[in-house]
């Protein structure tokens, strides 16, 4: 043919090839999204791992574990502050002044300071809750996680 087209035919195929094409765009889209999630899911995996192994090896706390830890002590506080009026009072009854009185209780609020203020960290006790809760977790598992 000298330069003609059959129209019907051309249009036929430029709608194929436009779709065709439009078809590749939109796969290729699809395909960068699917990359792009798979590495954001295996750095999460990694991070996750990451922490897990930080914690077991005692570098990190998680947040409810420093919290029954610091539960703990204010116990500890508590205990020791509740039993002061009763290891005191016979102590208090027997003296003649209330400046002996007060001496006696200062010196036992004292006591109790630098008893409270000897508290150490005891990675050992940590290592036991985090086993203890890593037991229930795998033991237990959420009906979502299935």
């Amino acid at each position: 043919m000298d330069g003609r087209f059959i129209l019907s035919d051309s249009v036929q195929r430029y709608v194929a090839f436009k779709a065709k094409r439009d078809k590749d765009d939109e796969e290729q889209r699809l395909d960068k999204a699917r990359r792009t999630a798979e590495v954001t899911l295996r750095a999460s995996k990694a991070q996750i791992a990451k922490m897990e192994a930080d914690e077991l090896r005692g570098k990190m706390h998680r947040s409810e574990d420093v919290a029954a830890m610091t539960e703990d002590l204010i116990y500890t506080i508590r205990g020791s502050l509740m039993a002061l009026p009763g290891r005191l009072a016979v102590d208090v009854a027997a003296t003649a002044t209330p400046a002996e009185a007060a001496e006696i209780i200062r010196k036992e609020v004292h006591a109790l300071m630098r008893e409270l203020a000897n508290y150490q960290y005891d990675p050992e006790k940590y290592e036991e809750r985090v086993r203890e809760r890593r037991k229930w977790e795998a033991g237990g598992g959420d009906v979502d996680d299935e």
